[in-house]
């Protein structure tokens, strides 16, 4: 085949210089002007048969696509596969037309040959890369492989692919055997190993994290480091991407996850409830006993009547059975209003419509600070829906901030320049009226 190739490229090329020669040329200058006119005709044809590829295969996809209704085929179209495929019959026309265009210069044929050679090496590799991707993109439908980091199996293909490219490129170059190549790799490896060393950690990094199953995509993540807090959006060879509440992008190193500390509220959201953990600051000067005649009034409160009568039989039998001088509150046991608001505040959650019953409840006593004492709320809300989570927070602790002071409560807070302003003025008016 070659054979005839080379004597139809030469009867060609010798038909186009003897009629330059023919009309007072040089020969010379005959072969130069021989070689631009048939490239010239070369790429025009290249191009127009490119065209109509193109064209053909594309719209053979299409109507593929379309009859079939084959997810597949769509993703071929969308990572360009009928265009890349397409490249292959140009290439046909290229190496037929190398031998008749250079047909004079065999040292330019020699090095065209080996530039085409080398496109097509890659060229089937973009090909094969179109239809890895197409077949991720397929796979990414699944529910199974919805939440999987896809682009980091896809750049593990590349590198391999595009690293046997470039042992193939080399052969041809050089005309000798791949192994020659490896053998030169092995001497510089540790140099492949510096300058390719974010692309290994990030490997071996997306195969833990996929392993362990540590993040997925769509997970909320929060990597004070690095300042992100929010959803994760990509994950790939390298670098993973996450998009915080406030629509900004965060990007950071995928060994990061595996290195670093950070926080996945995937565990919130599957279980449907997110915690609420707040505390008010109680005054603890407004912390007192509470009186057997002030009971009446405390019982009209929804919700701790039924305590009150329960709670006032045990400390009753306990001061009868240790003999408690009740002439002094301070003997003995006593209600306080600080934990009646406490038992307030546990009823009151447990008949809201926002919290989720069946998960941890209650409300504790912090230790004192110097700026009260906390009454911590530990609740879980019915939904992880980060608007709902607020409103169900706020309505709670509107209703407790509003409800300390029928427990003669106070809730602890430093004092206003106009706070103080009053305190004065009300002194001077006080002393004023004495006088």
């Amino acid at each position: 085949m070659n054979e005839e190739l080379q004597k139809s490229a030469d009867i060609i090329s010798n038909w186009a210089h003897d009629l330059l020669l023919s009309w007072g040329v040089s020969y010379e200058m005959a072969s130069y002007i021989n070689m631009i006119l048939l490239l010239i005709v070369a790429v025009v044809l290249i191009y127009a048969a490119l065209y109509i590829a193109k064209h053909f295969i594309q719209t053979l996809f299409n109507n593929i696509a379309k009859v079939t209704n084959l997810a597949f085929f769509k993703f071929l179209n969308k990572n360009k596969f009928p265009m890349l495929f397409g490249l292959l019959l140009p290439y046909a026309l290229i190496e037929l037309f190398i031998p008749i265009v250079f047909n004079d210069f065999r040292i330019l044929e020699q090095a065209a040959n080996i530039i085409v050679r080398i496109w097509l090496v890659f060229l089937i590799i973009n090909i094969l890369v179109s239809i890895i991707r197409s077949a991720c993109d397929l796979l990414a439908l699944r529910p199974a492989f919805r939440d999987k980091p896809m682009t980091s199996y896809i750049q593990v293909f590349q590198i391999i692919l595009y690293l046997l490219g470039t042992v193939m490129a080399f052969s041809i170059i050089t005309g000798k055997s791949p192994v020659v190549f490896f053998t030169a790799m092995g001497a510089a490896s540790a140099i492949v190993l510096l300058i390719f060393q974010d692309s290994i950690k990030g490997f071996v990094a997306s195969i833990q994290v996929t392993t362990n199953d540590m993040v997925r995509l769509g997970d909320w993540i929060t990597v004070p480091k690095y300042g992100a807090d929010g959803d994760v959006i990509e994950i790939n060879l390298t670098t993973v991407k996450v998009q915080n509440f406030d629509k900004t992008i965060t990007t950071l190193p995928t060994y990061a996850l595996i290195s670093d500390s950070f926080q996945n509220w995937r565990g919130m959201v599957n279980a449907s409830g997110r915690r609420i953990k707040r505390a008010l600051n109680i005054k603890q000067s407004s912390i007192r006993f509470i009186a057997d005649e002030e009971l009446p009034r405390f019982k009209k409160i929804q919700g701790i009547a039924g305590y009150i009568d329960e709670k006032q039989k045990e400390i009753k039998a306990h001061n009868e059975s240790i003999g408690a001088d009740r002439s002094l509150p301070v003997n003995g046991r006593n209600l306080t209003n600080a934990g009646l608001f406490r038992q307030y505040t546990e009823w009151y959650l447990k008949t809201h419509p926002g919290t989720k019953q069946d998960y941890t409840m209650m409300v504790r006593q912090l230790a004192p600070t110097e700026t009260g004492i906390p009454f911590e709320v530990y609740v879980f809300t019915n939904t992880t829906n980060w608007v709902k989570y607020e409103a169900i927070m706020s309505d709670i602790f509107d209703h407790l901030m509003a409800t300390v002071k029928y427990f003669d409560l106070e809730i602890f807070e430093l004092e206003a320049g106009g706070d103080v302003k009053r305190v004065i003025l009300s002194e001077q008016r006080t002393v004023t009226s004495k006088q």
